[in-house]
């Protein structure tokens, strides 16, 4: 049951993610990934927990390539500069956020060794 769930899990964020990034992701790279999913969802309709886990080990693989994809669609329009530049901000915007993250835990350690006396 819990490779089923886990199966059902990774075809509805793999869908999600191909549907809300439909603009970005290449062609070749979206053809092979539905197809990973198109594969794993005729294995959810049997029971054969083996072939369920194969088929989500190879959506999960497929999968990568569309971070790969959007990381280089990112990468590509911030080196293009002028206003494509400003579209790839857009995308740049979660990995800007991730770092202020850091900078934010960098502060609440160095106020911890204060109060510590360590």
């Amino acid at each position: 049951a819990e490779t089923r769930n886990q199966a059902e899990q990774l075809v509805y964020t793999t869908e999600k993610f191909l549907t809300d990034n439909a603009d970005k992701v290449p062609g070749d790279v979206k053809s092979e990934v539905e197809a990973s999913v198109a594969d794993l969802k005729e294995k959810l309709k049997g029971e054969d927990t083996a072939a369920i886990r194969e088929a989500s080990e190879k959506v999960a693989a497929t999968s990568q390539k569309l971070g790969q994809a959007l990381y280089a669609d990112a990468q590509g329009q911030q080196a293009a500069g002028g206003a494509e530049a400003g579209a790839g901000a857009g995308a740049g915007a979660k990995a800007g956020g991730a770092d202020e993250d850091v900078v934010d835990a960098e502060i609440v350690d160095d106020d911890k060794p204060k109060g510590d006396a360590a």
